[in-house]
């Protein structure tokens, strides 16, 4: 069964989207969220910082950072340069520390104190993209999204689910695909298969856990 013929009519078949995400899930029954946080605003500080960046390298930074300011005011409070110092190895880290204090402030200028919780606010942070917003909506409050990064647009490219050029593209289609309870999982199921077996550069189609459903045939 390829999942491609199926998109190119614009049609998905459920049957192949329920046993694509069962495949995935008995492949990666571990999936979720890998960033370490105790908050809603640790999460997006986190998430921020991931940019370009993996989240085994960001925990290690953001346990001695939240130890030493967890709160939005406590980020604006926080001179700029300390703020990178504790950064830099995340990368890009200028930008991220002036884009995570014009957050804050935002946060307690307009949202006294806390984080939004809708697709709108979360949008009008300084540094906060569709993606981000859309982690933010899925796994800080229970929201239905699909958030778009790299591996994911990869991934549902090359199994045929979407053609899409975008990240808000790929993001239309694959809600179209799949039920709204299964959103979550497909976001972090995705992640995984591009992290341990879809990669970029040399996918390993011969152990990939579901080459009968994917319509590539070659590798790449």
């Amino acid at each position: 069964m390829r999942l491609l013929g199926f998109f190119v009519q614009r049609k998905y078949n459920k049957g192949a989207m329920t046993e694509l995400l069962e495949k995935l899930k008995n492949t990666y029954p571990d999936a979720c969220c890998e960033l370490e946080y105790s908050s809603d605003f640790e999460l997006l500080i986190s998430v921020i910082l991931s940019a370009q960046c993996t989240d085994k390298r960001v925990n290690i930074v953001t346990r001695k950072l939240f130890a030493f300011a967890n709160t939005p005011q406590a980020f604006c409070d926080m001179p700029i340069e300390m703020l990178e110092d504790y950064i830099k190895s995340c990368g890009l880290y200028k930008n991220k520390a002036a884009n995570i204090k014009k957050c804050c402030e935002d946060i307690v200028s307009n949202f006294d104190g806390r984080v939004p919780q809708t697709m709108e606010g979360l949008l009008s942070l300084a540094g906060v993209g569709r993606k981000t917003a859309n982690v933010m909506l899925s796994v800080a409050f229970n929201q239905p999204a699909i958030a778009v990064d790299t591996h994911v647009f990869r991934v549902a490219n090359r199994l045929g689910l979407t053609r899409g050029k975008t990240p808000d593209e790929v993001e239309k289609d694959l809600c179209a695909a799949f039920k709204e309870e299964d959103y979550r999982d497909v976001h972090f199921l995705l992640i995984r298969h591009g992290r341990d077996c879809c990669h970029a550069r040399t996918p390993d189609c011969e152990n990939c856990s579901v080459k009968g459903l994917c319509p590539q045939g070659v590798k790449g």
